[in-house]
């Protein structure tokens, strides 16, 4: 799928492990590293255990984290990680559709 005019192919993804540390679901990309290593995160369903997996806008995420498994939509890629108002925007919360 070719890219608008002036849109850089890098800024089209980012790395699974930046991803969670931007949207302030960990506190450090070690930590992302580790739990997405340990097969505790999903993109798009599909079990990954590569931190440097690619994520892109609109990719489903799901989340099995200490305090309760999440499922989220990439509304957006961070370019920094920002305040918790900023990191909110990255992603919206959705609802687990049944199977």
């Amino acid at each position: 799928m070719p890219l608008p005019d002036g849109a850089d192919e890098d800024a089209a993804w980012q790395r699974l492990d930046k991803f969670l540390f931007h949207a302030r679901f960990v506190k450090t990309r070690g930590l992302a590293g580790r739990l997405i290593a340990a097969g505790s995160v999903r993109i798009n369903r599909q079990v990954t255990e590569k931190p440097h997996a690619r994520l892109r806008q609109g990719d489903v995420l799901t989340l099995a984290l200490p305090m309760g498994v999440r499922v989220v939509r990439v509304r957006a890629i961070g370019k920094r990680r920002g305040p918790s108002t900023e990191a909110r925007l990255l992603y919206e919360e959705i609802a687990e559709q049944p199977p």
